[in-house]
């Protein structure tokens, strides 16, 4: 299957950080496996929900924020 279909498989690092399809996004902020940081600055991840596996990794560690910024059908995320 092509990296379009697969979109855990389809991370590229680029800028100081790394982008994702906007749809795995959207995913991960639906089921909750990423949230909005309790004083509005950034994203950070939920701990007691499952995070999909990435090829890249643990993209989105606990105790990290970060900041997603929208770009054509992607999503490049920094940490903060």
């Amino acid at each position: 299957m092509a990296d379009e279909q697969q979109p855990f498989a389809d991370v590229r690092e680029e800028g100081g950080g790394f982008s994702i399809p906007d749809l795995k996004w959207r995913e991960l902020v639906f089921v909750g496996a990423l949230r909005r940081a309790a004083d509005g600055r950034g994203w950070e991840r939920d701990p007691s929900r499952p995070m999909p596996p990435f090829r890249g990794g643990d993209l989105f560690p606990a105790g990290e924020r970060f900041f997603p910024e929208r770009r054509g059908g992607r999503v490049l995320v920094r940490r903060i």
